[in-house]
């Protein structure tokens, strides 16, 4: 019985690898790579090998085959040989407060490592990780976050050496890592909209070819590891985040805090074994590593904008493509199954229009004539919760306004009550919008999805008085116009206030001028402002 199952586990074993697909391809530096299932196509990533176009091999790159069918050429994960050099020194390709892009970053025990011979060549360690802990704006609070040497220190090549020997093992590919506590991770907002906007901000600088249909040289992430959430923690209430990366990415692994403690205690000393002293340590060929305390140390996010990923915007403002975030809400579009002519309504201003915090407004003709190429789509996100509502009076004069507004000009008007639509119907509904509107709220964050063109807009309804730079500063940055309203008055960047929560921020009676706000939509529309 013991040499059947052996052999039923055996001819498995064989069928897997006479299936696995490898993809081989060129960089820019000649240095070959390989991806497998991720490599980005036309509409965003490819969803499956079979999906991949043909490859050119250059002679001597294509895998072959032995009689048998088992590939040869291609690296074995399982040798029992150690790499040449199991301790290359780390590498800095990318920094901004909160936002730092490694390659080869270790970890043994539950601390990161940087191995340099030379410390004072690297940002202070205050600016890359920070104590996971609630963060609360008190002095004492914000001393304790300051990373600690059990979070990440450097390490010399000698002692590295002494450390771990040839006792290091691999991660290969990208990795996506977020040292933050659960407090804002369990938000659709904070997440897709704040940290893997900013991920993403950082990853597509390195591809800046990036065009109006998601082409791109790209890997797709192996993973993204939260150390210090669980998987209760780490999901959002109405299931968006899990939606979202696995739509986008659907070989990505998600690691927890469980996946993390489990590698801590595998890299661990062990005072019982003779025969290997050293500790054992993971490296992380490719990390990009997320933290928002850190990104608050910096000097644009706290002071300017108060948002963790503008710090990643900033430093790569000179160097991305304007279509930096297409591939992923191509990708999102697909997955959502929205139509191509739908997709593909921001291709047209690829040459005349430009976007981003740093370009000016589009010039007053193009404005004018925008409307008579494509269909205009206005979409009210109807808030239905326990606070920031408006006034029910407030809320009929508005979607009558709008109904008779967008009937008269021949556009189309949605009142979008989320809750009752899928996710997908959500998504399309988004991508098809050139105006999306609502009170401040978790609902606007769709504006993701939204295609940038000459006339997308995000209006944004605040108890007057109030405002805060959540949505104004990501609508900006991914090519839309943004409005605050305070009932009856528009404000609009770059005169906007400061940030307030003043009382009735939160309520259930926030006002709004229904044919003000309608006139607003209107002069949009046509161009005139």
């Amino acid at each position: 019985m013991a040499s059947r199952n052996l052999a039923i586990f055996l001819l498995v074993v064989t069928i897997s690898l006479a299936g696995f697909e490898w993809i081989y391809t060129s960089t820019p530096d000649g240095a070959l790579k390989h991806f497998w299932r991720g490599k980005a196509l036309k509409d965003g990533f490819a969803d499956s090998a079979d999906d991949l176009p043909p490859v050119p091999f250059a002679s001597g790159q294509r895998p072959s085959k032995t009689s048998a069918g088992a590939l040869t050429n291609y690296h074995n994960v399982f040798t029992s040989t150690p790499p040449a050099n199991p301790r290359p020194i780390t590498k800095l390709i990318r920094h901004a407060p909160g936002w730092t892009t490694f390659e080869n970053l270790y970890m043994s025990n539950g601390t990161l490592y940087i191995i340099t011979p030379n410390a004072s060549d690297w940002p202070r360690l205050r600016y890359m990780i920070s104590v996971p802990m609630i963060a609360l704006n008190n002095p004492e609070n914000i001393a304790a976050r300051e990373p600690t040497p059990d979070l990440i220190s450097f390490i010399t090549p000698a002692d590295a050496e002494n450390l771990w020997g040839d006792r290091v093992w691999v991660v290969k590919d990208w990795t996506f890592m977020v040292t933050d506590p659960p407090q804002f991770l369990n938000h659709y907002y904070h997440f897709v909209a704040e940290t893997f906007l900013g991920f993403w901000r950082v990853f597509a600088s390195l591809d800046p070819n990036i065009d109006a249909y998601g082409n791109t040289n790209l890997p797709t992430p192996a993973r993204i590891i939260v150390p210090y959430c669980n998987d209760a923690q780490w999901q959002d209430y109405s299931q968006f985040i899990r939606w979202f990366l696995h739509g986008v990415f659907p070989s990505i692994s998600l690691e927890s805090s469980n996946d993390w403690h489990a590698r801590s205690s595998m890299t661990s000393p062990n005072r019982t074994l003779t025969s290997h002293p050293k500790q054992k340590a993971f490296r992380f060929s490719n990390l990009i590593l997320s933290d928002r305390s850190a990104a608050f140390r910096g000097e644009i996010c706290p002071s300017q904008t108060n948002r963790i990923a503008s710090e990643a915007y900033e430093v790569t403002k000179n160097i991305s493509s304007k279509w930096w975030w297409e591939p992923i809400r191509r990708s999102v579009m697909r997955f959502s199954d929205v139509e191509k002519s739908v997709r593909d309504r921001s291709v047209i201003w690829d040459d005349s229009y430009n976007w981003g915090l740093e370009v000016s407004e589009p010039n007053s003709k193009l404005l004018k004539t925008a409307s008579k190429r494509m269909p205009i789509v206005i979409s009210y996100i109807v808030r239905v919760s326990f606070y920031r509502m408006l006034t029910q009076a407030a809320h009929l004069a508005l979607i009558d306004a709008l109904t008779q507004l967008c009937a008269s000009k021949g556009w189309e008007f949605n009142a979008v009550h989320a809750e009752r639509m899928t996710r997908e119907e959500q998504i399309q509904m988004a991508a098809k919008s050139t105006i999306i509107l609502g009170i401040h709220g978790n609902g606007l964050t769709h504006l993701v999805w939204m295609p940038p063109t000459p006339l997308s807009t995000v209006i944004e309804i605040f108890y007057p008085g109030g405002f805060a730079r959540d949505y104004e500063w990501t609508a900006r940055a991914l090519g839309h116009r943004h409005y605050g309203i305070w009932n009856d008055t528009y404000i609009h960047y770059p005169v906007i206030p400061e940030v307030v929560y003043v009382e009735g921020f939160h309520g259930r009676e926030i006002p709004v001028d229904a044919p003000s706000l309608a006139k607003l939509i209107e002069d949009r529309i046509e161009g005139r402002i």
